[in-house]
């Protein structure tokens, strides 16, 4: 009989948390508390839109061996229930005087020796989803037991995806590809860019798409220099560079990838600038191998950006991907982490065309040993006239 499981077999969560729990043993904990949706549900499979309510904690304990245990308002039992998880423990949410956090000190006092030292992802890109004040009450009542940072153990761990991750992201990177294509059908002169964005939208979930975290752009003469913007209603004008960039949801799993569109004929700035973007990511697509620290790879963008006569963006030029839009590491200046063979990250060179005017090339890549491997259709070396 299959066990069962969501979006993966069980197998696939089990190899996970043993893999997490061979990093515990490294770091010094003796268990793992996660809280925010993407680590609940890279251990579990538990997905769900009811994250958007922030009425209600959830709470996943990994304990130095054996199986998780969710602990969980009751209205998520039945989903929890589907998933590989045995150990399901509820309790009546919201509780205005105990949300969950005698329940929740209970639980992890039953797993764990007085002296345990409890992992918490507690540096950057990490959140606590559980007001403050409970988690103080939490810290108080577990007491000798302490929480420690459980930040590297969960990023060391989740950075490297396994065959069925990478699988999950390039099916939904062909999603949006299909949906980039389609733009010709709904942006041209005269049509309003909110109503692009919304067309844009539809697309995505037409072609498979389960629904769309985030999209983004902007469209302006030669360029843009505002990509996070809700779009406004100003009509497409010849001589605009359209830019439309997603982070469309399948499974659970992200794309993050933009497309550019001239609209009309593209100026001989926007032309030289897509030119120096798709040349430079070849020759960085070439070049990229695991050993490489994340600002080796800004500066490979930064230097053939400059020897292609361009000005580079500023900011970050690239970072990790997978059950969030964006994880870790960042391509800058200032960061170290080591590029490893499993990784998928995303290639975001920018360039400028004028004084506040830039163009921002982006694809979405799969690291191994041998290189880099597109997971994202290969964008056009010419700007595409619509």
């Amino acid at each position: 009989m299959t066990e069962r499981s969501l979006i993966f077999p069980a197998a696939e969560y089990r190899t996970r948390v043993q893999n997490l729990q061979t990093r515990m043993a490294q770091d010094g904990l003796d268990a793992l508390l996660l809280t925010t949706p993407a680590d609940v549900f890279y251990v579990t499979g538990f997905l769900t839109r009811f994250w958007e309510s922030p009425a209600r904690p959830w709470f996943i304990i990994l304990p130095a061996e054996g199986d998780p245990v969710a602990v969980i308002p009751a209205i998520g039992a039945d989903l929890m229930g589907r998933t590989w998880l045995q150990d399901i423990i509820t309790w009546d949410a919201p509780h205005p005087e105990d949300d969950g956090v005698s329940l929740l000190a209970q639980t992890l006092c039953d797993l764990t020796a007085v002296d345990a030292r409890i992992g918490v992802p507690m540096g950057l890109e990490t959140h606590l989803r559980m007001p403050l004040s409970d988690y103080a009450r939490l810290s108080s009542r577990i007491a000798p037991r302490r929480f420690a940072d459980g930040t590297a153990t969960v990023q060391r761990v989740r950075e490297i995806k396994s065959a069925a991750e990478v699988v999950k992201i390039q099916e939904i990177c062909a999603i949006a590809g299909r949906a980039y294509d389609r733009v010709p059908e709904f942006a041209h002169v005269g049509r309003p860019l909110d109503a692009v964005f919304r067309d844009f939208q539809i697309a995505l979930l037409q072609e498979g798409a389960d629904w769309i975290s985030y999209v983004a752009g902007g469209a302006g003469p030669d360029g843009y220099g505002d990509v996070i913007s809700p779009a406004p209603p100003t009509p497409l004008a010849a001589g605009d560079v359209l830019m439309l960039d997603t982070g469309a949801v399948r499974d659970g799993y992200f794309c993050d990838f933009d497309r550019n569109y001239a609209v009309g004929r593209a100026s001989d700035a926007a032309r030289r600038v897509q030119d120096a973007l798709w040349h430079t990511t070849e020759d960085v697509l070439t070049r990229l191998h695991p050993g490489m620290l994340a600002c080796d790879v800004h500066a490979l963008f930064a230097q053939g950006l400059t020897a292609q006569g361009v000005t580079p963006g500023g900011g970050r030029l690239g970072h990790g991907l997978g059950i969030t839009l964006t994880e870790w590491p960042s391509f800058t200046p200032l960061d170290t982490t080591p590029l490893q063979a499993g990784m998928v990250l995303t290639l975001e060179p920018g360039a400028q065309v004028s004084d506040g005017t830039y163009i921002v090339h982006e694809e979405n890549i799969h690291l191994t040993d041998a290189g880099a491997v597109l997971l994202s259709p290969r964008a056009p070396r010419t700007l595409p006239e619509i």
